[in-house]
C-alpha cells in the first residue's frame, strides 16, 4: 500500500507544503539523505496550532500537534522528490515542544510524529529522536519538528 492509500485510510490528507517564512530552505537532500527544516503545527484548516503543554494544552493536543507537524514534514518530502518512492527510512526526529517548566511528558507528545511515520511507512518508519521542552516555539505554536530521511 502507498503512502497516500495509508494516510487516506487514516482519514488524512497531506497539507501544501508550507513555503519557508525566514532564510532557510525546506529541504536540503546531501550524501544520500534528505534532511527536513523544522516544521510546525499547523491545524487542517491551515490555522496555527497554538499553545504550552502544561498550561492551555493536554498531551494528546500535544500528540495532534506533533502528528500535523509529520504531515507536514510528509509534504515538503512530497515536494522535494515528487514522490515517495526514494524513502529508505526515517533516521532521526527531532521534536521541540513549547512547554511550562514544569511539563516532563515530551516523550509523549513526540509520539503523535513518530507513530505517524511508523504507521505509513512501516519499519522505515521507526527511527531515533529528540523530544525537548522550550519556552518559545515560531508563531507562538505548540510543536516543531524537524526531520532527516535515508533516501536512494
Amino acid at each position: 500500500m502507498t503512502v497516500e492509500a495509508k494516510l487516506q485510510a487514516l482519514g488524512l490528507t497531506l497539507p501544501t507544503a508550507a513555503a519557508p517564512v525566514a532564510s532557510y530552505v525546506p529541504t536540503v537532500e546531501a550524501g544520500g539523505m534528505l534532511h527536513v527544516s523544522g516544521q510546525i503545527s499547523f491545524a487542517a484548516d491551515g490555522s496555527l496550532i497554538k499553545g504550552r503543554l502544561g498550561d492551555d494544552m493536554t498531551v494528546a493536543q500535544g500528540q495532534a500537534a506533533a502528528e500535523r507537524c509529520a504531515l507536514m514534514i510528509l509534504a515538503q518530502v512530497q515536494a522535494a522528490l515528487g514522490g515517495f518512492g526514494r524513502i529508505e527510512r526515517v533516521v532521526k526526529l527531532g521534536v521541540f515542544v513549547q512547554c511550562t517548566p514544569d511539563f516532563t511528558d515530551q516523550p509523549e507528545v513526540a509520539n503523535g510524529a513518530s507513530d505517524l511515520f511508523v504507521k505509513v511507512l512501516g519499519d522505515a518508519g521507526k527511527h531515533a529522536r529528540a523530544a525537548v521542552g522550550v519556552p518559545a516555539l515560531p508563531r507562538g505554536v505548540a510543536v516543531e519538528v524537524d526531520a532527516v530521511f535515508k533516501i536512494r
